[in-house]
């Protein structure tokens, strides 16, 4: 039912997850696809890719090359720190776990210097508290390796429109979409991000297992959350749960 157990993380059995905090959806017509020619506008568009996997990282630039976007890779975060433009039309897709300067030393240092480029972070390795402070750190989007290419190109179309990050404009974001959940919503939210069953939910509400499993789907549309840890994910950014006991922090039913 859920992908993890109640207080405790547990890893899901497939290719790649994304933990994706707000982003104004694309026109379908829009997206980049493999194999398709890249829309004029988009030609000067740019990506930074850190990584210090030099296999990974010829592998996407070659991948974004491929779609008609111009990718700089950078082996060590302080390099591309150097190099980055706060200017450009571009995005960053930085690995969370590099030796030296890590990921997300490298967002806290852009925030620093005022580049307020939008972060995609892949990553191995993703845990909550990592993912938790990507979030309110600024970050976009965060994606497991292996990745799959689609998903990701999609990423960084989300990211490469939607300009600039402020952070606290994404948690106001979330927040709306929060407040609009009906009552019947906001009751399955808190024991869905605590990992119970979609029949344990039913057991506790009084209702039928069909009933959660609609409002379940209600729940993660409305708060444009692909995964339940996308969903926790932004509910611990907006602190309304604890990250490491998902225990809740404000009353969900009062707006």
């Amino acid at each position: 039912e859920s992908g993890y157990c109640r207080g405790l993380w547990r890893q899901p059995r497939r290719a790649a997850r994304r933990y994706r905090w707000p982003v104004p959806a694309m026109p379908a017509a829009g997206r980049f696809h493999l194999g398709a020619a890249m829309p004029e506008h988009t030609q000067q568009q740019l990506v930074y890719v850190v990584d210090d996997d030099q296999g990974m990282l010829d592998s996407t630039v070659w991948l974004f090359e491929s779609m008609g976007l111009k990718a700089l890779p950078f082996t060590n975060g302080q390099t591309f720190l150097d190099a980055c433009d706060p200017a450009a039309a571009a995005c960053v897709l930085l690995d969370v776990r590099m030796p030296g300067m890590g990921g997300l030393a490298v967002q806290d240092a852009m925030r620093e210097r005022g580049i307020g480029l939008p972060v995609i972070f892949v990553s191995a390795h993703a845990d909550v508290p990592i993912v938790v402070r990507a979030f309110r750190g600024g970050a976009v989007d965060f994606i497991e390796k292996p990745y799959n290419e689609q998903l990701l190109l999609d990423s960084v179309q989300r990211a490469l429109n939607q300009g600039p990050v402020h952070p606290a404009s994404c948690a106001q974001e979330v927040q709306h979409r929060l407040e609009r959940l009906t009552p019947r919503e906001r009751d399955i939210v808190l024991p869905l991000v605590q990992g119970f069953s979609n029949r344990e939910i039913a057991e506790q509400l009084g209702v039928s297992v069909k009933t959660v499993d609609l409002y379940r789907s209600r729940v993660m549309k409305r708060m444009q959350a692909d995964s339940l840890p996308a969903l926790v994910g932004m509910l611990v950014g907006l602190g309304v749960i604890d990250p490491f006991t998902l225990q809740p922090l404000r009353d969900l039913r009062v707006s």
